[in-house]
């Protein structure tokens, strides 16, 4: 400790020849502030700190479309680049939902230059990589390859999002490969349990839809439904080219001008979305323990807030403090572990607790936070109480310790979440849709290292202490408690 705390004015020596930028100048004060204590912690979290504050910029361009092209150097072999919509199923109605997401299985199908065999020619040629997705809020298409590549790599997404063929034949084709995906995403009872929390506590809106639709709409579908969503959607302004590895950003901005003039440009006018509207209910489906199926899988969720609330960053918080605990795994036994809530299922339950996970969504004007857990049957009414006391629990009993140690894991995250190209071009373009900006680490770090225990609890208070909830379940539910007492213990305390 004590060469610790004789190398420190080394490393926060090293902050002054960076800059003077508002929040580099805080985090100076701020580590200087903490110099003592910190040799009594972990070094680790101090370096990382430091790391944050060496981040590259992130450069953005807007061009004349609306479209923003973002990029991040890194020193890397090999560069990600991708394009971030504004668009998922969330935006669908009852009859088109699915849509977004048979969207991204037509992209890889052929275009008006290259067939499906001479896409996938060129990609493997390239030693690239060619991946999408679709969420509820958002759809992605990314490339990954070699540096020299970048050009290429930007030409082959430009063409797969502004000039697919979405050949007949193909469609009913992909028809079957996602009526088969939904079989085996039935099969992963997690997926289940959170497309159906969703269902259930926001069943009036477009945001409980599932992301991969109904059978009824995948067998319908049609080329119309597949363009005039495109042409609803897929608009310059709500786009952004995002790229991280060895890049120049004035080259990737002059391919993006060139090669993405398919989009409709921007007309400035908002998309009109209605704030979903977050419903305390259930939606059980109760079956016999069995072989196969021996455990209970539940999820409760309350209404959390969204990516821009001033309150996002302290729900991070209180996700990390409630943490998550597996039976059997972790190098600390869970019975001496310091996570209150894993001490005291441990102790208390015993072999009958398999598994829980704290979780924390955010959308743009709304949130689900909560957990989720599986169990023996036995078990299950007293594993619920010993949840829901601990999320009732953050409103009054939560202490400095817990706190603490809930931001560092919580930095422990960030950082370890940022150690690929693909991840970071994954936080440009999600940060620049959600925020309209990409926010330094340095920033977010500032603003974690402000949160206080009080403030943890006054947020807990509004937010989670004696609230509606939304609650799904499946497996065996012989001893699930009803609705009713499950809110009535969201407001329960123990001393």
């Amino acid at each position: 400790l004590k060469t610790e705390c004789q190398q420190l004015p080394i490393y926060v020596s090293c902050l002054t020849c960076v800059g003077q930028d508002f929040f580099a100048l805080m985090l100076h004060r701020r580590l200087l502030s903490r110099a003592r204590p910190v040799c009594a912690r972990s070094f680790a979290s101090l370096q990382g700190e430091l790391a944050a504050y060496q981040q590259p910029p992130t450069q953005v361009t807007s061009l004349s479309s609306g479209l923003r092209v973002a990029s991040q150097y890194t020193s890397d072999e090999t560069v990600t680049v991708g394009v971030w919509i504004d668009a998922g199923s969330r935006f669908e109605t009852k009859e088109s939902n699915g849509t977004a997401h048979f969207l991204e299985h037509m992209a890889f199908k052929g275009t008006k230059r290259r067939s499906r065999i001479e896409l996938e020619k060129e990609i493997e040629n390239m030693g690239g990589h060619l991946n999408a997705y679709t969420s509820r809020e958002q759809t992605v298409y990314y490339a990954k390859c070699f540096k020299d590549d970048l050009r290429q790599g930007v030409d082959i997404l430009a063409d797969i999002l502004q000039y697919s063929t979405l050949d007949q034949n193909h469609l009913d084709f992909e028809r079957g490969v996602i009526l088969r995906e939904m079989e085996e995403v039935e099969k992963t009872t997690e997926e289940v349990i959170f497309d159906r929390l969703h269902l259930t506590a926001f069943h009036e809106s477009p945001l409980g839809y599932t992301i991969l639709g109904p059978v009824e709409n995948i067998q319908s579908l049609t080329r119309d439904h597949l363009r005039e969503y495109i042409q609803q959607n897929y608009s310059a302004d709500r786009i952004v080219v995002a790229a991280a590895g060895p890049i120049d950003h004035a080259s990737l901005v002059a391919y993006s001008q060139e090669l993405f003039n398919g989009f409709r440009p921007g007309d400035g006018t908002l998309r009109e979305d209605v704030r979903p509207t977050f419903y305390g209910a259930e939606l059980l489906y109760d079956s016999p323990a069995s072989e196969e199926n021996p455990l209970a899988h539940f999820a409760v969720g309350y209404e959390g807030v969204s990516w821009t609330h001033p309150d996002s960053l302290t729900f991070m918080v209180l996700q990390s403090i409630i943490g998550n605990y597996k039976r059997n795994e972790g190098l600390v036994p869970a019975r001496l572990s310091s996570n209150r809530l894993t001490n005291s299922v441990a102790s208390n339950l015993g072999p009958g607790v398999e598994s829980f996970a704290a979780f924390n969504t955010c959308y743009k004007d709304t949130g689900l936070f909560g957990f989720y857990g599986q169990c023996d049957e036995d078990t299950l009414d007293g594993y619920l109480d010993e949840l829901l006391f601990a999320v009732s629990s953050l409103s009054y009993t939560v202490t400095d310790e817990e706190v603490e140690r809930g931001k560092r894991q919580l930095k422990t995250t960030l950082f370890g979440s940022l150690d690929s190209t693909t991840a970071i071009a994954e936080d440009i373009g999600r940060q620049l849709l959600v925020y309209g900006r990409r926010v330094p680490l340095v920033e977010l770090l500032l603003r974690l290292e402000a949160i206080t225990t009080e403030e943890v609890k006054k947020v807990a208070r509004q937010y989670l202490f004696d609230k509606d909830v939304a609650v799904t379940a499946l497996g065996p539910l012989g001893k699930m408690p009803p609705l009713t007492e499950l809110r009535r213990r969201t407001g329960a305390m123990r001393f």
